[in-house]
């Protein structure tokens, strides 16, 4: 600036020194505010990717498995400072499976267990729908309560019982639950339907239904589908099935599992959370 103006005027207008200007301009960055830029370049980074939903207190842990040491306020004063605001997800509004049905009902049953203490107790159910420019796309969905890990998932062009039967299958091959595992839906005819049910009793798992109308029931399996969907979809629409399903891939099993850090956890990834837990 001082090259396009007189340096006399502009400390007049300022209202500063010429020895004042000098000395600042003479003066170099302190370790905290080095250290402050470096923190700023990071972040910038973190949220040019999912990272981008995260507020100060799952960016301050992220830093510090990064090697950064910082605190929760410092990191929420450069963000305040900065205007990097966590980017919140769209309004999510649970669509749910047709209930309209004479199929048999669940009780249920998710009340009466205590909570889960350890992993394969517990297991929510939920599909959703995925719009792409090619049209609807359905992922189905199995999530384990006592970590929040999403240990089976399904996707196809349709919403037949066959899908929720392939996220069950793929979760009872993936973790090999003991009989009497509860899994806990909502009262959609994909649930209700003899297949499914008739894969539930040949497993040895429990089957669990929300009251009807009722999606808080179900309140953790929705705010994991609508985290997946604003996180890793984001706002951008896939082009078609294919790219979707490489997003939701990618998604769920590189960030949601492996990397996102939920609160609940002590701001651990569900993979982490269980890690720690096998090996104490």
């Amino acid at each position: 600036m001082e090259n396009e103006y007189d340096l006399t005027l502009l400390c007049t207008v300022l209202e500063v020194s010429r020895s004042g200007f000098y000395a600042w301009s003479r003066s170099t960055p302190s370790a905290r505010q080095q250290a402050n830029t470096v923190l700023l370049e990071e972040m910038q980074q973190l949220r040019e990717g999912p990272e981008r939903c995260y507020g100060s207190p799952r960016m301050t842990r992220e830093l510090q498995s990064r090697g950064h040491s910082c605190s929760e306020n410092r990191i929420a004063r450069l963000m305040r400072g900065h205007g990097l605001r966590a980017q919140a997800p769209p309004r999510f509004i649970p669509r749910t499976t047709d209930s309209n049905h004479d199929l048999p009902i669940a009780p249920k049953r998710l009340a009466e267990r205590p909570a889960p203490d350890g992993p394969n107790q517990v297991w929510l159910q939920d599909f959703t729908y995925v719009p792409t420019a090619q049209g609807w796309l359905y992922l189905a969905l199995v999530l384990d309560l006592w970590s929040g890990k999403i240990v089976g998932w399904a996707m196809a062009a349709h919403m037949r019982s066959e899908l929720v039967v392939s996220a069950l299958q793929m979760a009872c091959t993936q973790r090999r639950p003991a009989s009497g595992l509860l899994v806990h839906s909502d009262r959609g005819v994909q649930y209700a339907s003899q297949e499914t049910q008739q894969f539930l009793q040949d497993h040895g798992l429990v089957a669990s239904m929300s009251r009807t109308a009722n999606p808080c029931d179900n309140a953790w399996m929705e705010s994991a589908i609508g985290k997946i969907k604003s996180e890793v979809l984001g706002q951008t629409l896939p082009a078609d099935h294919q790219t979707a399903r490489e997003q939701l891939f990618i998604g769920i099993e590189s960030w949601y599992n492996q990397r996102r850090r939920h609160s609940a956890l002590d701001y651990q990834s569900p993979v982490a959370f269980e890690t720690k837990f096998m090996t104490n």
